[in-house]
């Protein structure tokens, strides 16, 4: 063999390497499926399910495209900034000026910050309901439940990101698990009842298909939303794979929704056809989760045990992952104060402020439980939406770093479409 063919098959050989799949893209891969697919999720058969088979189908088709489209787009903008270590704030202020740049970030972290501390409600709340009513315990005192709950994820924090990552795809291999198994539980269960239901009911008042799926939508686009995280994932794709960054990214978010959408529709559906709609408006009126109105429905006690323990994995990775994106945002909040004083901050004295302020804010929360807390979420809503949707588009047709894909119109016209119906049904549903 010459040694010409021998450094072709080496250099073959480089480059497979170098584009195999790896354990870090599996690992982000389950971390990216982690964040989208929290507590929402035994909510969405409800919210899908009520209105008749045909916007579920209609939402079946969209949700892959409506989440991947997004999420690269977003992605690709992160990846846009000049030097490998800039996040989303960083980039926003790049591409668009410091003073849009401090207003957006703002607004990223107030939208992703309520949720976090929602999630700290929801934790507290689940924990204490299996403690009482699977365990037979008398319920702790609300205040030293919620600190030992917060402060073992916040442990879970202080070993950084990898161990957040990792932490994060370990959780949902038993979610995952479970998910599949109770969608499989239920085939025996399934009826033609949603198939002989017109689409006239009636959670959005008899409205006809397309104000359904208008209003619809936005359930749609939380369910599988996990923008708070896609920041540190671009950012670690950039440091770890430099200018392949955008295809690695590309292909680990392409499997990722693969089996968000797959797992979480056929959930969906297999909740929707074991029950008629009329459960689950009973399930909306009584504002429990599906799992909650199974167990009860069927009288089944394996559901009942399963779904505190699922509700719990859920919340926990679905925490792990906000964070990470709250974090971003109130550290760039903190610098951008400092700067006009001239003063510096370590990193290290940054994150232990960060994660004290985090430890005693979810706390409080957790513990008293405030009734504005979800009308905060809500607001947060149509920001959200902006971000993960119009923002990338818009860098797309005015940052030259960003015009390379402008080619990609179907995809581009679709992801801007779905945004400005998300944030007008959002915006209708505060009225």
């Amino acid at each position: 063999m010459s040694s010409n063919e021998s450094t072709a098959i080496l250099s073959s050989l480089a480059v497979n390497k170098k584009y195999s799949w790896t354990k870090h893209d599996t690992v982000w891969m389950l971390s990216l499926y982690g964040t989208a697919v929290g507590a929402g999720t035994l909510f969405l058969p409800i919210d899908a399910g009520l209105n008749g088979i045909w916007p579920l189908i209609i939402m079946a088709v969209l949700a892959f495209p409506m989440t991947y489209f997004s999420h690269r787009a977003l992605c690709r903008f992160v990846l846009s900034g000049s030097s490998n270590q800039n996040d989303i704030t960083d980039v926003v202020e790049e591409h668009f000026g410091i003073f849009a740049g401090r207003i957006l970030t703002g607004l990223y972290f107030f939208a992703i910050y309520p949720i976090l501390l929602m999630y700290s409600v929801a934790i507290t709340n689940t924990t204490e309901s299996f403690l009482v009513n699977q365990l037979g315990m008398s319920a702790p005192p609300r205040a030293l439940l919620a600190i030992i709950l917060i402060l073992a994820l916040m442990a879970i924090v202080r070993f950084g990101q990898e161990i957040i990552v990792k932490s994060m795809s370990l959780m949902v291999y038993p979610f995952a698990t479970i998910l599949l198994f109770l969608s499989l539980y239920l085939i025996p269960n399934w009826n033609n009842a949603i198939l002989q239901q017109s689409n006239s009911l009636h959670a959005n008042g008899g409205h006809g298909l397309l104000m359904t799926l208008w209003l619809v939508i936005p359930v749609m686009v939380f369910s599988f939303n996990h923008s708070p995280i896609i920041s540190s994932f671009a950012v670690n794709q950039k440091e770890r794979y430099g200018s392949d960054a955008d295809k690695r990214s590309t292909s680990i978010m392409r499997y990722s929704h693969l089996l968000m959408v797959f797992s979480v529709m056929f959930f969906v559906f297999s909740c929707v056809f074991s029950l008629s709609p009329q459960d689950l408006m009973q399930a909306k009126q009584q504002n429990i989760s599906i799992l909650s109105y199974l167990a009860n429905h069927f009288k089944t006690p394996l559901i009942a045990c399963i779904a505190p323990i699922i509700a719990f994995i859920a919340i926990s990775k679905s925490f792990l992952g906000h964070y990470l994106g709250a974090k971003e945002g109130l550290s760039s909040i903190i610098v951008n104060m400092l700067k006009p004083t001239g003063k510096t901050i370590s990193q290290c004295k940054l994150q232990r402020i960060i994660e004290i302020f985090m430890v005693i804010t979810c706390w409080i929360v957790a513990t008293i439980n405030p009734n504005i807390l979800k009308m905060i979420e809500t607001l947060g809503g149509p920001v959200i939406a902006a971000l993960l949707f119009i923002m990338p588009m818009f860098a797309i047709a005015k940052i030259p770093a960003m015009k390379k894909y402008q080619s990609n119109t179907v995809s581009n016209l679709f992801t801007t479409a779905i945004g400005v119906i998300a944030i007008s049904a959002i915006v209708y549903g505060l009225f």
